[in-house]
């Protein structure tokens, strides 16, 4: 298993994922495959960042998505994550986290910041952030709609 930059064959079965994941909306779905093929299709721009975690045989197992946070000098945002569900609980994701965390410092980031809801859905993906290291920094109450509230999360990747 390796973690490595998402190449073009990754594409599809990423889309994959993230739907088999059973989390996301269609919209969220949709901006998820958008932000990836900017990715793909601009090598050029300088928004976003996706690494695949892939076994041998080229099966993709998890992805992650992150970009700098724009006005801001060492601050990233983690925009996706995903694990195929048939490998949750594998370490896959924490794979993908410890890899983009590296990177990051690598690159003099200082805080990888994530957003995430506050619906029941959510809870794996909070409970993952907070095992990790994230200190939730805000609570936004009915941010995305009615009883759906923005929760963010934030790891301090150096000493400030």
């Amino acid at each position: 298993m390796t973690v490595r930059v998402t190449e073009r064959n990754d594409v599809e079965q990423i889309r994959s994922l993230v739907i088999a994941t059973d989390v996301f909306s269609k919209d969220e779905i949709d901006i998820a495959v958008e932000l990836l093929e900017i990715f793909i299709n601009d090598p050029h721009q300088q928004d976003y960042e996706m690494f695949s975690c892939v076994e041998d045989e080229g099966r993709v197992l998890g992805y992650i998505c992150i970009g700098p946070t724009p006005a801001t000098t060492a601050t990233y945002d983690l925009y996706w994550i995903a694990v195929t569900p048939d490998v949750h609980g594998k370490g896959i994701g924490s794979q993908l986290l410890k890899f983009v965390e590296s990177h990051l410092r690598q690159k003099n980031g200082t805080l990888l910041i994530a957003e995430t809801s506050s619906t029941a859905k959510y809870d794996n993906t909070r409970m993952f952030y907070e095992r990790r290291g994230f200190q939730k920094l805000a609570h936004i109450k009915e941010y995305y709609k009615p009883d759906d509230d923005l929760i963010i999360y934030g790891k301090y990747l150096s000493t400030i």
